[in-house]
């Protein structure tokens, strides 16, 4: 976003979203499959990882019709605090720790600043559209304590 790169490399999805005819799992088995891995601690996007990895499944939502956030949510194990949210919150800590024992590193306060907007932003589009609630607040130090 903050640099002048245009991002389009990576890896694409196909175009048509199509069961894979050697699948051989039905989408309840796959939903019980999320279920289980996120009681074991896996975020939305390992689970993804680990049912593509260890099952064979290369994307579940041609699978069962739903991405995975959406099986969690119906199951009522979505995490409080989004995914996306969460990492750039451990982000900024892991930058305030550097800035305590290096001061005069510039570079690491820009991209603090950098981080905190983007959180900002972030927030602001979550209670907007409902997965936070309106009187949640970002503070750095509240937040430090429950991730730690």
């Amino acid at each position: 976003m903050h640099s002048r790169k245009k991002g389009k490399a990576g890896s694409k999805k196909p175009l048509k979203p199509v069961k894979p005819s050697w699948l051989r799992y039905k989408p309840t088995e796959v939903e019980f499959i999320i279920a289980k891995l996120s009681k074991e601690g896996y975020s939305p996007s390992q689970i993804g990882m680990h049912l593509r990895d260890t099952y064979g499944i290369p994307v579940s939502k041609t699978v069962t019709g739903k991405s995975v956030t959406r099986i969690l949510d119906e199951k009522k194990l979505l995490p409080k605090i989004p995914e996306d949210l969460m990492a750039l919150i451990k982000k900024s800590i892991m930058i305030k720790k550097h800035r305590e024992t290096n001061k005069k590193d510039m570079t690491a306060k820009r991209g603090l600043l950098l981080t905190d907007s983007k959180i900002r932003r972030l927030v602001k589009y979550y209670k907007s559209s409902g997965k936070l609630p309106s009187e949640w607040q970002y503070d750095p130090e509240k937040v430090r304590l429950l991730i730690e």
